[in-house]
């Protein structure tokens, strides 16, 4: 298991900070989850040597990265580049998830590609919110729901969400602009067999040695042992410990399990607790709960030698900026001073606005 830690740390450049741009490593990631809008900033500072807010800010205001529906029907930054490549594998997982939700079926009595033309046209004007969306569509179905008239299209339609939604502390709703107006991104509904094949490809690229089971959680695809049987030929394949078939690229990183792995600070919802089946590999099942919420958060973590040691909080208030961290187990010295070093840098760069810093190691325990 530890060599599967490795590998997913040097893929996921949590062995050591890279030179990359904020652009190049989104796309080496395949993109950020990023449910709020501050945890992508956070997961781009603790991978890169040098990192201000600025530079993801003005990127997705330049549109080389949007914030969109993607990977399993949730919210990333993606770069252009990619929401173009990407984004038409995923138009039918989409679908799929949208007509299986309650939403969806409260309005099965509508031709949903009138919906989406609907919504559309509405959009073709200028971009709307959630609400102004909805109040659109109304003069079409006036006896339906607004808000599952304006979610159908949102879920199925390829959309994006227009700056400032997605940038820095921005909590405004997001208003939503079409893929083709705001990238000049024409979508197809159905990929191309090369397409799944790329993005597989680069899943294990930036997440292998992983299983097909892994892949179809990352991705929300269906069939994909079907499409890496196809890929077999191109791919080295492992088998961990209980049999299971894990697929990898011939030259992909694989370090030593015995790598030394730096203390980091992971933001909430970073995918590299999200992208597989079996999660081992990044933590133990005796402490998910303490990483996963019951009404669907995902904890900041502390990794130590590579794994989930802890959780942590930043909370900023008038000039005081306060970071938390507590471990599940008490650290040793030279762990609790390499938290410390990365805790004041987080702090450096997140709390920039606050003139007093303040660092709390919590007592340990989950």
């Amino acid at each position: 298991m530890r060599a599967l830690n490795r590998a997913l740390l040097a893929r996921q450049l949590l062995l050591e900070r890279s030179a990359l741009s904020p652009l190049e490593m989104i796309e080496r990631l395949i993109g950020l989850q990023a449910q709020a809008p501050n945890p992508p900033y956070l997961g781009l500072w603790t991978r890169l040597r040098e990192f201000s807010l600025d530079q993801l800010s003005q990127a997705m205001q330049a549109r080389e990265i949007v914030r969109a529906t993607m990977m399993r029907g949730t919210l990333h930054l993606v770069s252009a580049r990619d929401y173009r490549a990407l984004r038409p594998v995923l138009q039918p997982v989409l679908k799929r998830l949208t007509l299986q939700s309650g939403h969806a079926k409260a309005l099965e009595d509508l031709d949903l590609a009138q919906v989406r033309q609907a919504g559309v046209a509405a959009l073709r004007a200028q971009p709307l919110s959630a609400t102004a969306l909805g109040e659109a569509l109304r003069a079409h179905w006036p006896n339906h729901d607004t808000a599952g008239l304006a979610l159908l299209v949102r879920s199925v339609e390829a959309l994006v969400h227009v700056p400032p939604a997605g940038l820095w502390d921005s909590h405004k709703a997001a208003s939503f602009a079409t893929a083709h107006d705001w990238l000049g991104a024409q979508i197809a509904d159905e990929p191309e067999t090369a397409q799944i094949d790329a993005m597989l490809l680069r899943y294990l690229g930036a997440f292998g040695p992983a299983s097909a089971r892994d892949a179809g959680v990352w991705s929300g695809l269906t069939a994909t042992r079907e499409h890496l049987q196809r890929l077999r030929p191109r791919l080295r394949v492992f088998r961990d410990e209980n049999g299971s078939e894990l697929f990898d690229l011939a030259d992909a990183p694989r370090p030593d399990a015995d790598s030394p792995a730096p203390a980091r600070l992971l933001p909430e919802f970073d995918n590299v607790l999200l992208s597989h089946a079996q999660r081992a590999r990044i933590f133990d099942e005796s402490v998910r709960g303490a990483i996963f919420t019951r009404n669907g958060l995902v904890a900041a973590t502390v990794l130590i030698d590579g794994f989930v040691a802890g959780v942590w909080k930043l909370q900023r208030q008038a000039d005081t900026a306060t970071l938390t961290i507590q471990p599940f187990k008490r650290l040793k010295a030279a762990d609790r001073a390499a938290l410390e070093c990365e805790a004041q840098d987080c702090l450096r760069v997140a709390a920039s606005g606050q003139t007093r810093h303040e660092l709390r190691l919590a007592a340990a325990g989950t």
